[in-house]
């Protein structure tokens, strides 16, 4: 299940339309919300029932007393269930959102500090609005009119102050809302602008330690860092003063209430009402009141929930991706056709590359030479949908890019960086292909070069890793991917000559049997391709 298309949208409406594919889980979570009220009038009928049953003796109150143990069980469950569904349904919509962004952010280049902040706090920020706060609002729209309907059939009039006293707690919690809503957006701003500069400078480590540029360095990420908490304190401290307001109003209605039923029962009001209390009216409609203001409080406390949310919205919308259709190569290695081809990754920069054509034959390896920005990583880019097809076409095996958006799923790789992830060498082959028996894997690495132990830990940094050997490791699951292309991006770079002569039997291996397309600068490495193209 998706979300629905996103458009250019206030933040509220983007929050809604992210959430409209689980509208049932999102139903769910909110009619347990309101049923939270069903156990609380219970409770409040038994407490109520107990104390005035009490002078008939111990054995008549004991029922009431069993009713309200009852309903605080009862509520407890319907808490826990409703805590559950409401982390199912954050847990749906933050999946959705991260997998919409990862495909923006890698499927379509889109890379930027900015996006990667996105995709880690600002997915995150997504939870506690559909888990918390989408449930509750429904709660406080119709659990208080529930409660006050409740108290009615006790004392009409008990129900009205409790209807009056409601505006102003409404209004109290709009009031504060809205003064929260623009200092959280500061506040999410201020950490995107923190997480970005953070990014780039961990980046740029090398050069900044190079330049002696440490301490301008520090100087520029704590001043950020204190902009994020003054920003901070000014969202922590309206919340402190809205929920000081809330409580006053609470507490002014549960005190009108408790005076009203006591100077009832004792006969004392300075004025006329159209109703005498018994103790087990009073004692129901005092402990009703404070449900009538619990779930606006609850509400009130998840407010900065909806805040963070429509903060971080703006920094989630994407683009709408465009329906594709998967090609299916097969086993054989396809025949590969680019016809006026350009690339261009922003408008307003010139395009990396123009009118770009070429035929491979099935089976044969094509080498790109060319200068640093001709293109050659981009057309392999291309083929793995990490480039856009600004104009033309690519024709894969009767497949046209155009409608499939690239074939990375069943094309082998190997770039100028393989990645590395924490495990042995031999789980890191097998990232190619988890289903490799180790069979495969033993060879992939011996084919490949690597004459090192499979059971050899490797951390996230390829510690223990040679230059050549990260190469070859790269080789390795290129060769145990079983795919009819194979995209090599400079699989000699920066090795020396002996190095990359051995490097050359392992490419050739791997190029077997394979539609072949390698972008380097080496006139070796060239050597071994069957055409070659100078861009």
């Amino acid at each position: 299940m998706t979300a629905a298309p996103i458009s250019n949208d206030t933040p509220a409406g983007w929050l809604k339309r992210a959430g409209r594919p689980w509208k049932r889980l999102a139903g769910l979570a909110g009619l347990l919300a309101v049923a939270d009220v069903i156990p609380a009038i219970g409770f409040a009928a038994g407490l109520a029932m107990m104390i005035a049953r009490f002078e008939n003796g111990l054995n008549a109150a004991l029922p009431w007393l069993g009713l309200a143990v009852a309903s605080l069980l009862l509520r407890g469950l319907i808490g826990q269930a409703a805590v559950v569904v409401g982390a199912r349904m954050g847990r749906a919509v933050k999946s959705d959102t991260r997998e919409r962004l990862l495909t923006d952010l890698f499927g379509r280049g889109r890379r930027s500090t900015d996006r990667l902040t996105a995709v880690v706090e600002g997915v995150e920020a997504l939870d506690g609005y559909y888990s918390r706060f989408a449930p509750l609002r429904m709660a406080a729209a119709v659990s208080p009119l529930l409660v006050i309907a409740a108290a009615a059939f006790a004392s009409p009039v008990a129900a009205g102050v409790l209807v009056f006293t409601l505006f102003p707690f409404i209004c109290g919690m709009a009031l504060a809302g809205t003064a929260a809503a623009w200092e959280s957006r500061k506040q999410f701003e201020a950490l995107e602008r923190l997480s970005g500069l953070f990014i780039d400078r961990v980046r740029a480590l090398p050069a900044v330690l190079s330049f002696g540029a440490v301490e301008r360095t520090t100087t520029e990420i704590a001043r950020g860092a204190d902009e994020l908490e003054k920003r901070t304190n000014r969202v922590m401290r309206i919340a402190f003063v809205s929920s000081g307001v809330l409580e006053f109003f609470s507490a002014l209605a549960v005190a009108l209430i408790a005076v009203y039923c006591g100077f009832n029962l004792l006969g004392l009001l300075p004025f006329p009402v159209p109703e005498q209390l018994t103790l087990a009216q009073a004692f129901f409609v005092l402990a009703l009141a404070p449900e009538v203001y619990q779930p606006l409080r609850r509400l009130a406390a998840a407010y900065h929930d909806r805040q963070a949310a429509e903060a971080a919205a703006p920094a989630l919308t994407v683009d709408e991706p465009e329906a594709r259709t998967a090609a299916a190569l097969g086993e054989l290695a396809p025949a590969i056709r680019f016809r006026d081809v350009t690339i261009a990754h922003d408008p307003a920069v010139p395009p990396v590359l123009t009118g770009f054509n070429l035929d491979i034959a099935p089976g044969q390896s094509v080498a790109l030479l060319g200068a640093s920005g001709a293109g050659k990583s981009s057309l392999l880019h291309l083929l793995l949908g990490m480039a856009p097809l600004s104009r033309g076409e690519v024709e894969i095996g009767g497949a046209r890019l155009s409608e499939t958006g690239g074939v990375a799923g069943q094309v082998a790789f190997a770039g100028q960086a393989p990645v590395v992830v924490p495990g042995s060498l031999g789980e890191n082959i097998a990232v190619a292909d988890p289903s490799a028996c180790p069979g495969r894997l033993s060879m992939a690495a011996r084919t490949a070069g690597l004459t090192a132990d499979l059971d050899r830990p490797i951390d996230e940094r390829g510690g223990g890793l040679s230059g050549g050997e990260r190469r070859r490791l790269g080789l390795a699951r290129a060769i145990l991917k079983r795919a009819p292309i194979l995209l090599l991006d400079e699989p000699t770079a920066n090795l020396d000559p002996a190095s990359e002569q051995a490097m050359l039997t392992v490419i050739r291996a791997a190029a077997q049997g394979r539609t072949t397309l390698i972008a380097t600068h080496s006139e070796a490495v060239a050597a071994l391709a069957d055409k070659v193209v100078r861009l």
